[in-house]
């Protein structure tokens, strides 16, 4: 799922927040802040977030038999 319905808040996903470097955002209401921090004015950017890649299967435990009709 790509969009869940309780986001944490950290700033990095903030729309009032932009990357400074690459470890440090500016936000517009606190100015200088790290990716993990968070303020109540925190307002969900679902652009900003990147989703983690789904587990690749593991087909080394299947035989051949289990490809067969």
């Amino acid at each position: 799922m790509l969009f869940q319905k309780s986001i944490e808040p950290r700033c990095a996903y903030c729309t009032r927040s932009a990357p400074l470097d690459e470890e440090n955002l500016l936000c517009a209401k606190k100015g200088v802040v790290s990716p993990g921090d968070r303020c109540r004015a925190f307002h969900y950017d679902p652009f900003k977030r990147v989703p983690p890649r789904p587990v690749a299967p593991d087909f080394s435990k299947l035989k051949d038999e289990d490809f067969k009709l």
